[in-house]
């Protein structure tokens, strides 16, 4: 290795001394963001929040201090369907009912994928990757369907948010210092009566922790609801699975994962599952059809002639919270920094630059020349940040850092359907493409 030589330092300091532009750059940044300084202000043309095609759809809602994005997306695209069948103007589900047991099911998913390295090496990748993932807030689309599937759905008034479900920050850090906890127990005991007496008094603790931290879920429910027609309605004594089942009358299983990620190692036209990536055991398995953009996006506009569509992206590059925008031309760090930054998709996926880290909802798109040039979205950052809590992507932004779009089946091709149903080809557990969003 190299050292920095101190007589480089000096004539850089020399270089930069005689720049004015650099100058210029430097005291900018004394009292600006980052960020602000390489705003193009012609980008704001294209960035107006008009489109050619919008969805109607519920108030936006908001995940508070918590990595929910990925259930708050999945019951922002179904209640759709429930408020268009009863006529609502307002309507959530319990984002707390399902986020309950997505904890509890991750937990036993956790400790029931120790009981595969119960003897191997401490410093086994696996077993470090499961360890320093632990149990967070994020999920990924079949792991939602596995936990309604399972659990049903109660309205957001049947299990109403905590404190704590709120800002699970702390929870998190707890349950997973109690699993590695277990972990370095289970390991000292091995297979047989100590471990198995191990995992029932640690999910039973654990269970108590939930329920005093995000209430008691809900056995049955009374249904109340105003329509837009300010007629009063009261269904009592419904179950969740009912609720689900009867009430939505929308099958999640209906729906597949589409995803874009141009790697060498994941050609097109083959699905992909990731090894242990889950909540539910034995629930719907993570599965993902790898397609050209060109062709996910196709697939997509094809579903917003009926209805929204969940997608996952990654929403820290080029963005801004106070306009609601994400457009990579509107930055121009090139030239105000004087650095060339181009990376391909690829290389950002290859070189862990970028992955998916949030999912929303595409309500709207505007096309020209029968081309989308710019995408509406429906945020769960509330309705202080972006426009009323909605936000715009460019259609560049979204080529390059828009990787999953959930999309019913009947919009798939024949070839696309084959693909899918194909036998999955398993990933590592830290592939880019089994991030939680």
């Amino acid at each position: 290795m190299k050292n920095i030589e101190l007589k480089n330092l000096i004539s850089w300091n020399k270089e930069l001394e005689n720049d004015p532009q650099h100058k210029t750059l430097r005291r900018a940044l004394v009292e600006n963001d980052f960020n602000k300084i390489a705003i193009k202000q012609e980008r704001a043309i294209d960035n107006t929040f008009r489109f050619s095609k919008e969805i109607d759809t519920l108030p936006v809602t908001s995940q508070e201090k918590t990595g929910r994005c990925w259930i708050f997306a999945g019951l922002n695209f179904i209640r759709e369907r429930i408020a268009k069948k009863y006529n609502l103007k307002e309507f959530e589900y319990s984002q707390n009912y399902i986020a309950f047991y997505d904890k509890l099911e991750k937990i036993n998913y956790f400790i029931e994928s120790i009981d595969d390295f119960l003897t191997c090496d401490k410093d086994d990748r696996t077993l470090q990757h499961i360890l320093n993932t632990g149990i967070q807030d994020g999920g990924q689309w079949d792991m939602f369907v596995s936990l309604v599937e399972k659990y049903g759905l109660v309205p957001k008034d049947a299990m109403i948010e905590t404190k704590v479900s709120s800002n699970t920050r702390y929870i998190n850090s707890v349950i997973n210092q109690k699993l590695r906890q277990y972990t370095a127990k289970a390991r000292q005991f091995g297979k047989g009566d100590k471990l198995n007496k191990l995992k029932s008094e640690t999910i039973k603790a654990l269970y108590r922790l939930l329920v005093a931290s995000f209430g008691l879920p809900p056995k049955s429910f009374s249904f109340e609801y105003v329509d837009k027609d300010k007629n009063y309605n009261l269904i009592e004594d419904i179950t969740p699975q009912k609720f689900y089942k009867e009430f939505l009358e929308n099958d999640l299983s209906d729906y597949v994962s589409v995803i874009n990620s141009p790697t060498d190692d994941k050609p097109f036209y083959k699905s992909y599952t990731i090894a242990y990536l889950g909540n539910v055991v034995d629930g719907n398995p993570i599965r993902h059809l790898n397609l050209e953009m060109s062709e996910v996006k196709e697939l997509i506009l094809k579903q917003m002639n009926d209805e929204v569509v969940w997608f996952g992206c990654d929403v820290a590059s080029y963005g801004d919270r106070d306009s609601g925008v994400w457009d990579d031309q509107r930055y121009d760090y090139d030239e105000v920094f004087n650095l060339d930054l181009d990376l391909s998709k690829a290389d950002m996926l290859d070189y862990s630059h970028s992955q998916m880290n949030h999912a929303m909802v595409l309500t709207g798109v505007s096309i020209k020349n029968d081309k989308p040039t710019k995408w509406k979205i429906q945020n769960s950052w509330g309705d202080k940040s972006g426009k009323k809590g909605y936000y715009l992507a460019s259609d560049s932004w979204f080529d390059k850092f828009v990787y999953q779009a959930v999309i019913n089946k009947k919009y798939l091709s024949d070839k696309q359907l084959k693909a899918y149903e194909k036998e999955p080809i398993v990933l590592n557990p830290w592939d880019p493409m089994g991030s939680l969003a």
